[in-house]
């Protein structure tokens, strides 16, 4: 576990000097609007992947890609310098989809609520079309136990009009 959580404070570390860094040094132009959101280390501190967001169009998403790349090597030295650790991590720059994500999910829910307003709409002035609650209940008394209409005839009733030869017949 310890191991986990020092993972854990160098990805923080990483997080705060690499913001730092790419708002006050690193001066290329082809660095856009860019946010560090995230930056996971691997377990054995080797490797450490920031993730980042960028505010523009899809030129220059694709510029400031190009920058952090020319960047890493700055990046990593300074890492280096100021977390003390014996072995410096590789960087590697991954744009976060988060938020185009996140975006995605509201319009989905947007388009839902709309949806079920519809729905509710069109519901309000329906009417059944057949009764309000289809299901017979037990304690409804027109209708007994086996299904048939209670009319006040036994099964008894009913052979004795058919007559005895029926009943002959029947066994």
């Amino acid at each position: 576990m310890s191991d986990n959580s020092r993972a854990v404070r160098l990805g923080e570390a990483i997080k705060t000097i690499v913001a730092t860094m790419l708002e006050q040094r690193i001066k290329d132009p082809r660095l856009g609007f860019v946010t560090v959101t995230d930056v996971n280390v691997t377990g054995d501190l080797q490797n450490a992947t920031v993730f980042y967001t960028v505010l523009g169009t899809e030129e220059e998403v694709t510029a400031t890609a190009a920058a952090l790349e020319s960047a890493k090597g700055l990046l990593r030295s300074e890492v280096g310098k100021r977390t003390g650790v014996r072995l410096t991590p590789t960087l590697a720059f991954q744009l976060d989809h988060t938020p185009q994500t996140a975006a995605d999910i509201a319009e989905a829910l947007r388009i839902a609520a709309a949806r079920d307003a519809e729905v509710r709409a069109l519901a309000e002035g329906a009417t059944y079309a057949g009764d309000a609650d289809p299901y017979r209940r037990p304690e409804d008394a027109s209708v007994d136990e086996t299904g048939d209409e209670a009319d006040g005839e036994t099964d008894a009733d009913v052979s004795d009009a058919v007559g005895p030869a029926h009943d002959e017949a029947s066994r």
